[in-house]
């Protein structure tokens, strides 16, 4: 009897330190530390599949955030723009080979590019594979159109930042010439919790 309430309470205790989210969650591990998403399938289920099956498929293992979008003169903290990462530039040949995404604007799912907000970059729509950026401070105008795509459909958010937005500020911060990071940022890998 006594290794029964033992085992039950084992039990009750394991089950209270489980994570239970209604919606996925992943972490991306980088070189500066962890990022933790929560995507939203019911609003962009097919851009969510994909990432997700990327994921899976270990794509992004050894990935870089290489990009950056910021303003030079206004204090770090106070900083807004973008970090984009993926596996670009670490196996542009992967890229080429994965299948394109169609395209979920945010004009039918409602969903916004809000601070914390991950995207999936793209040329025209239906084009995105692997490619991602996370938005730091509001970023309103990639809901219906942005820099370089007038086609008014916006970009695909797909998910939100929920633990480690101080992470994505440090990539942001970290030196870069232009939109370029003078080094790539490391993804060690991203991982479904």
């Amino acid at each position: 009897m006594k290794k029964m309430i033992f085992f039950l309470a084992t039990l009750g205790c394991f089950s209270c330190t489980q994570k239970s989210n209604s919606e996925p969650h992943v972490l991306i591990e980088t070189e500066y530390g962890d990022i933790e998403l929560e995507l939203y399938p019911a609003k962009a289920p097919q851009t969510v599949a994909a990432f997700l099956a990327n994921i899976e498929s270990g794509i992004y293992r050894n990935g870089s955030f290489y990009r950056v979008l910021k303003n030079e003169s206004v204090p770090e903290e106070y900083n807004q723009g973008f970090v984009q990462g993926g596996v670009f530039q670490a196996k542009p040949e992967a890229v080429a080979a994965l299948k394109k995404v169609p395209h979920e604007s945010p004009k039918l799912n409602g969903l916004t590019h809000e601070s914390g907000t991950i995207s999936m970059a793209r040329t025209t729509p239906g084009s995105a594979t692997s490619e991602f950026f996370i938005c730091i401070g509001d970023q309103k105008q990639f809901d219906s159109s942005s820099r370089g795509n007038s086609d008014g459909l916006g970009y695909a958010a797909f998910g939100k930042v929920v633990g480690g937005m101080e992470v994505v500020r440090m990539i942001q911060n970290t030196k870069s010439t232009g939109e370029s990071f003078n080094n790539p940022v490391k993804i060690v890998t991203i991982k479904k919790l």
